[in-house]
Formats: structure tokens, sequence, C-alpha cells
């Protein structure tokens, strides 16, 4: 299959995906406390709106960077990136999750977790698929060598660690796992320093 249309087809599945999140965001009603009072109140779907948002945008700058390198796909890079879409596909439900339980009495740790979870889902998944291609140099452009194919790796790797954090974070404070998710994705979000325009991680 080409590179093409795996391109074409995760840009669908991606698209689909961050449009949904807005179904996370509720219209409010009229109410005694006005509209701006309603708008107040939804700040936490807004809140991780904007994180998810981001999160998958950052993750089609890599997916678009990775499929760069490659000059081919076979079968296994085509079942590692399903199991990629497979978890963003989730992503709208998680956030919406979130949205409704961060300010919640109880079932907010596990809303968190479970958030946290479904990045860090997203993150190895990421990383096995460029791990797998890494690994195979008949499917790469001849001018990556083994250095920068290292380099890569280990970057996508320390990419998960603030996800786990987040996971553990969410038995304190759900606002606390918020917090590190939309810190991971301000960082990997930044322009890199380097000749190379595309941050490899989350």
């Amino acid at each position: 299959m080409s590179k093409a249309r795996v391109e074409a087809f995760s840009d669908g599945v991606i698209a689909i995906a961050i449009t949904l999140l807005v179904l996370s965001i509720h219209v409010p009603t009229p109410g005694p406390g006005g509209l701006a009072h309603e708008l107040g109140r939804e700040w936490p779907s807004f809140a991780a709106y904007v994180v998810s948002f981001l999160s998958i945008g950052v993750i089609w700058i890599n997916h678009h960077a990775m499929l760069r390198r490659l000059v081919a796909v076979d079968h296994t890079m085509l079942t590692l990136n399903l199991l990629l879409l497979l978890i963003l596909g989730i992503l709208p439900w998680s956030t919406a999750l979130m949205a409704n339980f961060l300010r919640a009495s109880s079932g907010q740790h596990l809303a968190a977790a479970v958030y946290a979870g479904s990045f860090l889902a997203m993150a190895v998944a990421f990383i096995a698929m460029q791990g797998y291609a890494m690994a195979h140099p008949a499917l790469l452009r001849a001018e990556l060598d083994p250095a920068a194919r290292r380099s890569i790796i280990r970057r996508n790797r320390v990419g998960s660690v603030p996800y786990v954090l987040a996971i553990a974070a969410a038995a304190l404070s759900s606002y606390l796992t918020l917090a590190i998710c939309a810190a991971v994705v301000v960082f990997y979000a930044l322009p890199r320093t380097t000749a190379d325009p595309v941050r490899d991680g989350s």
C-alpha cells in the first residue's frame, strides 16, 4: 500500500476525532445567573478541549514527520497505524469524561486517570510505530543514519514519561493531572531550535 493512502486515511480519522472533541462543550441553557455565569461554569470543558485538541494536533504533526521519513509501508506498519488511530478515536470520549468529572465530588480521580491513560496509550502506540520504522532501514530514506534513528526513538520514549506521572497524580488531584497533560502538549508544540522543524514526542 502506498504511503499516500495511509496518510489520507489517517488524516481522515484524525480530523474526525479532533472535530468530535467539541461535543464535550455543552451549550448553556438560560439560567438565573446569566450567560456569562453559565459559560464560566463550562471552563473544565474548554480546558479539556484545548489540551486534547493540541495533543491530537501534535500527534498529527509528528505522524506526518514519521511518514516523510518512509519510502514504503508494510503490513506491520499498517497494523500499528490502525492501533494508533483506534486510541485517537477514544480521546473525544475521555475528554468529555474529564470535563464532566473534573470538579465532581466523586469519580474525579478515576476520570483523570482515564484521561491521562488515554494520552499514555496514544504515546505508546506512536512509539511502537516509530520504533518499528526505525528498526527497519529498508522502510526508511537512506539519509537517516543509525544515530539519528536512535535520537528519534529516545525523544519519543521520554515524551511518554510525563503521562505516567499524570496518571499517578490523578490520585491526588484531577487538576494536577490536567495541568501535567497541558504542560506536555505545550512543550511539544514549541518550535525546535535545531534544523529539524518537527519535534517528535508525545
